[in-house]
């Protein structure tokens, strides 16, 4: 990289001034490359304990003639541009440099490696002080932790930016970001409130990294309450639905809804889903009710029908996958509501978003799960609640969905092996006794 001059100060010599240069470097590389430079013993004993070792009378060498006039680096091929550089940046004022002088963080970490190398303090100190300060890209990132932790306490600054967060830093930054997630902040605000809720759940993933931080009790309690607030805003939201769609003002209750929808995310994965889906359950019939019995039919209702059927068919995996446990009478009422709800609002939203591009259109995976969901629940009731159940569904006109053909199968399996089963068991109990 050459020097601009116009942008630098430089020290009375001038490298490559063979009329004042007292000592030639060679930077050589293994594949032959040999480049000399004509070089003034004065800066390069001031600046680089390297070449004020090799010019000292006590280097071994010192004696043999011509030995002082020509001192030789050796380097990779890859490295010899840096090598280059760092030898002309002898002959720079460090605190006059520039930051365009350095070329970049990527020619920056070379120039370090080579200072490092050849103990060249200032050039070391400044090369330091430009890569912690400048922005990085991810693979200079990458590059920087493949390199630093190998140059020693000199560059260990540069690291600052990656250090593990205090406990106590990371709890605030959580709970601050937790607040603004839950909040009704201005709708200009919605990017930002997005981006809060998905590192929310960023830093509470189990990945090839450990979660950011473990939820304790005092955590724990603060995220319910927060979730709560919302749960609390919705109902009451929803008793005023009517006239919500009325005047066409339903954009807060569709920004609850989603919170819920992602609120299920964040409780599934501290582990504290019980509390909401205890309250959905409690409040399922009349959401239902209220959602199916809003006298207006316009695309606001439907888009609010597809925000509740999503938070529903999370809360019912919550139910059919045992996260959280349900008494028998319970999960029968949420099955029996629910079939009905999804089997009358599937054709509804689905006539209503043909266009790939509408509010309306719900994800296929989410109808999936729900139906998934929905099976599960069914094969976990009294054999007789099933089969109450099954002869409905087979008597529907919505038979396709949910689909509850391996709930048929398994139910008539379990049915005709049942009284061997039984037989089977009261011998073992005979034996027993």
């Amino acid at each position: 990289m050459e020097i601009d001059p116009d942008k630098e100060t430089t020290a009375p010599c001038t490298i490559g001034d063979r009329s004042t240069s007292d000592v030639i470097v060679r930077i050589r590389t293994q594949e032959g490359r040999d480049d000399w430079f004509y070089c003034h013993s004065q800066i390069l004993i001031e600046k680089c304990k390297y070449f004020a070792d090799r010019l000292s009378e006590n280097w071994p060498t010192c004696q043999i003639l011509d030995s002082r006039n020509c001192v030789e680096v050796y380097c990779q091929e890859s490295e010899f541009n840096h090598h280059v550089t760092a030898l002309r940046l002898l002959y720079v004022v460090m605190d006059d440099i520039v930051p365009d002088t350095w070329n970049g963080v990527r020619n920056a970490l070379g120039i370090l490696q080579v200072g490092i190398k050849l103990g060249c303090q200032q050039m070391v100190r400044a090369c330091v002080d430009y890569i912690e300060a400048v922005p990085w890209e991810e693979a200079e990132e990458e590059e920087i932790l493949t390199i630093i932790p190998t140059l020693g306490s000199e560059a260990e600054p540069i690291l600052a930016r990656l250090q593990p967060v205090d406990p106590t830093a990371t709890r605030g930054i959580f709970l601050s970001t937790l607040h603004f997630a839950t909040s009704s902040p201005p709708q200009v605000m919605n990017e930002l409130k997005s981006s809060a809720q998905e590192q929310l759940e960023y830093m509470l993933t189990e990945d090839d990294d450990p979660p950011l931080l473990i939820a304790d009790d005092e955590l724990k309690l603060e995220v319910k309450k927060c979730i709560n607030n919302l749960l609390t805003k919705f109902y009451g939201l929803l008793d005023n639905l009517d006239l919500i769609l009325d005047i066409d003002d339903t954009q807060e209750l569709q920004f609850v809804i989603s919170d819920l929808s992602w609120a299920c995310q964040i409780l599934s994965k501290m582990e504290i889903m019980r509390e909401f889906v205890y309250s959905w359950v409690e409040k399922s019939e009349k959401i239902v009710k209220t959602v199916m019995g809003a006298k207006s039919n316009n695309f606001d209702r439907l888009l609010i029908m597809v925000k509740v059927i999503e938070v529903g068919a999370k809360v019912l995996e919550a139910i059919a996958y045992g996260t959280v446990i349900l008494l028998t009478e319970k999960r029968l009422h949420m099955v029996k509501l629910w079939l009905q709800f999804v089997r009358a609002t599937k054709p509804l939203i689905n006539s209503s978003s043909a266009d790939e591009d509408s509010p309306l259109k719900m994800d296929n995976e989410i109808w999936q799960s729900l139906e998934s969901a929905l099976v599960s629940m069914v094969l976990a009731l009294p054999s007789g609640d099933q089969a109450a159940i099954l002869t409905e569904w087979l008597g529907t006109e919505h038979i396709q969905y949910p689909d509850l053909t391996e709930a048929f199968e398994v139910w008539c399996y379990r049915s005709k092996v049942a009284k061997r089963r039984l037989t089977i068991l009261e011998d073992m109990r005979s034996v027993t006794n």
